[in-house]
């Protein structure tokens, strides 16, 4: 069932949203979990993989991000809300974080991690990275959180760091941020540094989105 095999920033979200908003989450993952495998998606796909492969190429050099969101609203005039948030808060922290180098920005090596949850049965996934090198071949990390509702808070951004820092031996930690991209704010473990309860705190948070999932899986059964 997808509850068990989750994306961390889904996770994340599910876990400091508000009651209500989880509730409604957790139903559209066990209509997923009971649609057929045949079956399209309907919503026509993940709303946040086009813009974040436009907000890479805009960092690589490969396109103008404005000029992507145009042309998306254009194609999708339902999402003109949303677009430009997504714009103005990454470029809000890529334009600042422009600053502090005039060296070029290179794509790094392409990588994706996993961590088991043994006692949960449970995977949590890291992937869709935004890797840069710049001229002094230092390689920085991007992981995406994207929601428009739910602020990405210190004490989430910690458990989400905690995760990545297992899901991957190397890169280090320290070379991670993780990017509320509506808001352009990014966390990093030199900010926000672990407290030693990390593990203790994502496997509770965690194990009662379980429980609240199979509780609601039996409405549908």
């Amino acid at each position: 069932m997808p509850i068990d095999n989750i994306h961390l920033s889904k996770l994340l979200i599910l876990m400091y949203c508000d009651r209500s908003k989880r509730i409604t989450e957790l139903r559209s993952l066990i209509r997923t979990s009971l649609r057929p495998t045949t079956a399209t998606n309907s919503s026509g796909g993940d709303f946040y993989t086009p813009f974040w492969a436009d907000a890479k190429a805009h960092v690589y050099g490969e396109a103008d991000l404005a000029q992507c969101v145009e042309e998306r609203i254009e194609r999708s005039p339902q999402k003109r809300d949303l677009y430009p948030q997504l714009r103005d808060g990454f470029l809000l922290w890529w334009n600042e974080r422009r600053r502090w180098t005039n060296a070029p920005f290179t794509r790094g090596r392409q990588i994706s991690g996993r961590h088991p949850l043994v006692s949960l049965d449970a995977t949590v996934k890291v992937g869709n990275l935004l890797i840069v090198e710049d001229g002094s071949g230092e390689e920085r990390i991007m992981y995406p959180y994207f929601s428009p509702d739910t602020v990405l808070s210190e004490d989430a951004a910690r458990l989400g760091l905690w995760l990545i820092s297992e899901a991957f031996l190397d890169p280090p930690i320290s070379e991670f941020r993780i990017l509320d991209v509506f808001r352009g704010t990014a966390f990093s473990v030199d900010r926000t540094p672990f407290h030693g309860d990390e593990s203790a705190e994502f496997h509770r948070r965690y194990r009662a989105i379980l429980v609240e999932y199979e509780s609601l899986l039996t409405e549908y059964n």
